[in-house]
């Protein structure tokens, strides 16, 4: 994708990954609009990065999806980028999970990861189809290919993220919108919880390793430990998510 003179909807934009990524897009000379669950967060990027423009909206909800299009297609008509990155992170055990009083709780990281994307995607296409130049990036995770046991829920919504993103790439191939998947490994961010990446890979190294990516025209983008997970053979995955299991099995106990 051409990385200047878009004009850009980044969902979760406010802070951690989607904050990184709309700084880069800025500087590159891009027009660029965030959205977000709470507003004074959303205040604080924007006194961060003054050229932002700003949408409340929560994506769990179907109906602020379909405003949220609204809004940004009729003050921002020459919109063309998507980038799908809200996402929420619960860790729990199976087995002490209440499914039947608690179901709202855990159904929200259904909504937020899977729903979002997929309804934005499916609104933004067609649209987007019309523009000269167009993309929809989705940002999954390396959890899309080697679950992370302890968060389960999150880690089948980025593997069904991950799939619904190469239907959609191959739907779009004869467009002018290129469909882009983005899977980061763990990143030093508030994602599921202040304090629970801060072994990840550093923030900033993390989002410039993605604009290189873009950069060269890839389409699938790891970085880190989530490069090799991209293509892991079937026996190395089991493999993997059993070592981390041992790992972490204890943090949800």
């Amino acid at each position: 994708m051409k990385l200047t003179g878009n004009t850009i909807l980044i969902t979760g934009g406010n802070a951690g990954i989607g904050l990184a990524f709309a700084e880069r897009f800025l500087k590159a000379g891009n027009n660029v609009i965030v959205c977000g669950r709470r507003e004074e967060v959303l205040q604080k990027a924007k006194e961060n990065f003054p050229n932002l423009i700003t949408r409340v909206c929560d994506l769990s909800i179907e109906s602020e999806r379909v405003a949220l299009f609204d809004w940004v297609t009729s003050n921002y008509p020459d919109v063309n980028v998507l980038v799908n990155n809200a996402g929420i992170q619960q860790r729990f055990n199976l087995l002490n999970a209440d499914a039947k009083n608690d179901w709202s709780y855990f159904n929200k990281e259904i909504a937020i990861n899977i729903e979002a994307p997929f309804q934005l995607s499916m609104l933004f296409a067609p649209y987007f189809a019309t523009k000269e130049d167009a993309a929809i990036i989705n940002v999954t995770s390396g959890l899309a290919f080697t679950p992370f046991v302890i968060a389960p829920i999150y880690s089948a919504t980025k593997a069904a993220l991950h799939s619904f993103t190469m239907s959609l790439r191959h739907q779009l191939s004869e467009t002018s919108v290129e469909v882009i998947e983005v899977a980061p490994p763990a990143v030093n961010t508030d994602l599921g919880g202040t304090g629970l990446h801060t072994s990840g890979e550093p923030l900033d190294a993390f989002a410039d390793g993605i604009f290189k990516g873009l950069a060269e025209g890839k389409k699938e983008i790891g970085y880190g430990s989530s490069v090799d997970r991209l293509r892991m053979s079937r026996d190395d995955i089991d493999l993997y998510v059993e070592k981390m299991y041992q790992a972490t099995k204890n943090f949800i106990q």
